[in-house]
């Protein structure tokens, strides 16, 4: 750099004492460095600022050559700057860096604008050069501080991977902006003419122009996202962010950065797929648990199973194979699940056999065949595996052991038509989905042999035939709920008294479960062993409100109709507790319930009334539970009315017999509805003759 100073020509000439003391105060004081040279290159007079700002003293400078003084690039620089003033040059500028500084601050580090140019005496001629040195270290400094802050941003701009940009404030692009051009290959003519809009994703161009233009318009800040096709001809995600430069409420440019957020876009792009494809294995993983929760039965849970594979996975066939623990051997459980072709394994087969679910199960862990060489490489070349290839038509296979509480119980074999690679997250569905499905199995495996119990159990609780009475026919119909396995209360019962008549009650103890079978067990022993010694309706009932205070538990409720009829005359008493009135259906004529006085439940100590009634000849008196009238879909009321309705459609032949009444009833009563309840039914029948 050089100094903007101008000093004339030094023209020595003779001063008067005045003038000499005032020089030499100057060249003393003034902050202002000062030297005056011989032709010889010797320095004449030097004053104390240039001395301090070489680290000397002025007497130590005066009479000897620069070389004797600075160091050797200082001095070599003075002596070519005064070899040049000597020999005719006007002035010669330059910038030193010293160590020194003025009287003031002798440790400071400076920077010094030196001025060199010839001294003159009175007839013109050169007598020798002066020098001038002006301390520029504060100028020297800001622009080394705004050189260094251009560097520093320049250098955070490209480890950001951040383009600067400028534009007019019309949104003209008038500035080159190389880094922009070396990325997209641009040349210079073809960025000022129609600027970085031009290498824009053309999906993305016009989304992007219009954003521009309305900030342009708006004057407001610029941001949008949008491909970039670069020199190699791919296309790269950028991020552009530009904002007006307003002076005196007026833009006069838009300066803007371009962000490569390529790296990030693809992460973001990756993460959204990955949350995706989660979304959907767990929207398919709910529905195959909510699927596998309503399968009550092994040949539902293996028909389940069969869709979700297909469905959710695109497999080919679905095997699914139970574990016997005490024999060690695995029994398929869909014949379907592995094609009967030469070398397929057998529907039965023993741990030790080989084959993928056996190894699924011994190793505990899933195992993959993705084509038919990796089955032959998996099956070890197994003369049965290479039959199996060459017949069937599965190309790729994933066998998975279902585990309960740490133990297997099964296996799982899922085959696919077209060798296929298994992801991890196809993997890690199959895996879940085989957890899913080991629970299930257990469940159905219980629910099929607690069911099977219960229907016995409860069929041993009650009577397996009806008595024979002369003059009257009995029916009765137990048809336990289909989506429960716990024994119920429901009952019914008919025995011929001492007296010759025909006692029969129908009841109900609410609940499932041992409690409910044991109190409905209780309470019929107890009915009859007081039927048989005060065998009056109202008397029984009485009877049993006694021993249900002192046996039965308050929230066991227990209702029932109770009779006794003769079978001479069709006339006879009932008591209800609590129950649902008895059903008259006539031959000829409408049917109509047997409507009392309301009553309560057992164990709630209320007078017993007993009330007369009549079966006509040809007429069926049917007493029934709770489950035949009402369900989820239908309140008791309208099953009711329901059933009234359906007994006056009974053709002739159906209402004289009391088996095949209670049949009709129930099918047509039942048919629209999911039975989730026990139905019981018992029928006194008088023949029309």
């Amino acid at each position: 750099m050089s100094t903007e100073t101008s000093v004339p020509f030094l023209r020595v000439s003779p001063m008067n004492p005045v003038d000499a003391a005032l020089l030499e105060t100057l060249l003393k004081e003034a902050p202002i460095g000062f030297a005056f040279f011989t032709p010889d290159l010797c320095f004449q007079r030097v004053n104390r600022t240039l001395a301090a700002i070489y680290g000397r003293s002025a007497d130590e400078c005066h009479g000897r050559t620069p070389s004797e003084v600075l160091t050797a690039s200082d001095a070599t620089a003075h002596e070519n700057a005064l070899t040049a003033v000597l020999a005719g040059e006007t002035v010669v500028y330059s910038d030193h860096h010293l160590i020194g500084g003025t009287p003031h601050r002798p440790d400071d580090e400076r920077h010094w604008a030196m001025s060199w140019f010839p001294a003159y005496d009175l007839a013109g001629e050169i007598t020798g050069a002066a020098l001038i040195a002006v301390d520029i270290s504060e100028r020297h400094k800001a622009e080394t501080d705004l050189r260094r802050s251009e560097e520093r941003y320049r250098a955070l701009m490209q480890a950001g991977n951040q383009i600067v940009w400028a534009a007019a404030r019309d949104g003209r692009v008038d500035e080159d902006c190389p880094e922009w051009r070396a990325m997209t290959g641009q040349s210079e003519e073809e960025y000022l003419a129609e600027g970085w809009l031009a290498a824009v994703h053309p999906d993305d161009h016009e989304r992007t122009r219009l954003a521009w233009e309305d900030a342009i318009e708006d004057g407001t800040t610029f941001e949008a996202d949008f491909r970039v096709r670069v020199r190699s001809g791919e296309y790269r995600y950028y991020r552009s962010r530009a904002v007006p430069l307003v002076r005196d409420d007026t833009v006069v440019e838009w300066v803007g950065t371009h962000v490569d957020v390529t790296t990030t876009a693809e992460v973001r792009q990756r993460l959204t797929q990955q949350l995706e494809k989660a979304a959907v294995r767990t929207a398919r993983l709910q529905k195959a648990t909510s699927d596998l929760a309503e399968a009550l039965t092994v040949d539902q849970v293996v028909h389940v199973m069969t869709e979700i594979g297909n469905t959710a996975v695109g497999v080919y066939r679905t095997a699914v194979a139970q574990l016997d623990r005490e024999r060690l051997r695995l029994q398929l459980l869909n014949a379907d699940g592995i094609p009967d072709v030469p070398g397929a394994p057998p529907r039965e087969m023993g741990l030790e056999y080989l084959s993928m679910m056996t190894l699924a199960v011994r190793e505990g862990r899933a195992v993959v065949a993705e084509s038919p060489e990796a089955l032959r490489e998996v099956m070890k070349d197994h003369e049965d595996t290479v039959a199996y290839l060459a017949h069937t038509d599965e190309r790729a296979w994933i066998a998975l052991p279902m585990m309960s509480a740490g133990r297997p119980i099964g296996a799982l074999r899922f085959s696919f038509r077209e060798p296929r690679e298994i992801s991890e997250e196809e993997r890690a569905f199959l895996e879940a989905l085989a957890g899913q499905c080991a629970l299930a199995l257990e469940r159905a495996t219980l629910y099929e042999r607690e069911h099977s119990t219960a229907e016995a159990l409860q069929k041993s609780l009650l009577p397996e035939e009806l008595p024979e009475v002369h003059g009257i026919r009995l029916g009765k119909l137990y048809n336990p709920g289909t989506k429960y396995v716990q024994v119920g209360g429901d009952w019914y019962d008919a025995f011929r008294l001492t007296d010759g008549r025909v006692a029969g009650v129908l009841g109900d103890v609410m609940g499932k479960g041992l409690k409910a079978a044991t109190g409905m067990s209780r309470v019929r022993n107890a009915l009859r062993a007081l039927a048989f010694s005060m065998p009056e309706p109202a008397d029984v009932l009485t009877g049993l409100d006694n021993l249900f205070s002192a046996t039965e538990s308050n929230d066991q409720i227990t209702t029932l109709v109770y009779f006794v009829l003769e079978p001479e005359t069709g006339h006879g008493h009932l008591a209800n507790a609590g129950h649902l009135p008895p059903l008259l259906i006539a031959e000829e004529g409408a049917p109509r319930l047997l409507e009392t006085e309301p009553s309560t439940p057992l164990g709630i100590p209320v007078p017993r009334e007993q009330h007369k009634f009549f079966v006509p000849p040809g007429n069926t008196l049917v007493l029934y539970s709770d489950g035949l009238v009402e369900n989820r879909r239908r309140a008791a009321g309208a099953g009711l009315e329901e059933l009234v309705t359906v007994a006056s459609r009974a053709p002739a032949e159906v209402v004289g017999d009391p088996q095949k009444i209670l049949k009709y009833l129930v099918e047509r009563m039942l048919a629209g509805h999911e039975q989730d309840d026990d139905v019981t039914l018992l029928a006194v029948h008088v023949p029309a003759t």
